[in-house]
């Protein structure tokens, strides 16, 4: 069974700006759930839990695409491990939302949610992730989440290190972030991805195989010979 990660760089779920691509994962969803309602699970660990995220997830997935939406909250202790098993275990996919992004990382791993997280991708439930929940699957990342590893609140962004499912680099917002991310790469001499908002990339058990545009793009960046050579992802879906 395929592990399907489909990753956002940024945009607004609350203004609809990520709709094609939220229609792309409520179509995957929809297939893996044949005759039955499709379930999203929405995971807001990043911005602590917020519940006006969710309601965003919600009137998206559910008034727009049909499929039930449904949370896993964790930061105030609201629920526990045997009732999020319960709701990973009718997921159809995952959604990660954004937000901070080595509280996340650090807070899954001491409750137990990462071990949920990646049992699921075992299984095959399709991930999906906006700027924190996109970038945290890589070897190392973009991020000014500091905090969470003894930084200070408003830390400047720095290259960290994610789960390292996907051995690379990457920066969600490219958009906003190009000239300092590239100048990085270029000093560190390292590849990487430059994923700007309203723009996904999308992997099939551990392979780049698309890009997802709803106007934003996906970058692939060298440096070759001393230069930094930027190109867009391809094959590129246009939504």
């Amino acid at each position: 069974m395929d592990k399907t990660l489909i990753l956002i760089g940024g945009g607004e779920l609350k203004t609809k700006e990520t709709l094609k691509i939220d229609g792309y994962i409520a179509a995957l969803a929809k297939k893996r759930a044949g005759d039955r309602r499709a379930y999203g699970l929405f995971i807001p660990t990043a911005s602590h839990d917020s519940m006006p995220y969710f309601n965003s997830f919600r009137k998206t997935y559910t008034s727009v695409f049909d499929i039930k939406a449904d949370v896993a909250l964790s930061v105030y202790g609201e629920m526990d491990l045997a009732k999020w098993k319960e709701k990973f275990a009718k997921a159809d996919f995952l959604y990660i939302g954004g937000g901070d992004t080595l509280f996340m990382l650090a807070h899954w791993k001491k409750t137990g949610m990462l071990g949920l997280i990646e049992d699921a991708y075992a299984r095959g439930i399709p991930i999906c992730g906006l700027s924190a929940g996109a970038i945290c699957w890589f070897e190392t990342m973009y991020t000014d989440s500091a905090a969470a590893d003894g930084g200070t609140e408003g830390a400047p962004y720095a290259i960290r290190s994610g789960l390292n499912w996907i051995k690379d680099t990457i920066s969600p917002h490219y958009n906003l972030r190009a000239l300092d991310f590239d100048e990085i790469i270029s000093y560190n001499m390292q590849d990487a991805i430059g994923l700007e908002d309203n723009a996904a990339v999308e992997y099939r058990n551990g392979k780049l195989v698309r890009s997802l545009s709803a106007g934003g793009h996906a970058y692939r960046l060298r440096v070759e010979e001393g230069r930094l050579v930027k190109s867009v992802i391809q094959p590129e879906l246009v939504l």
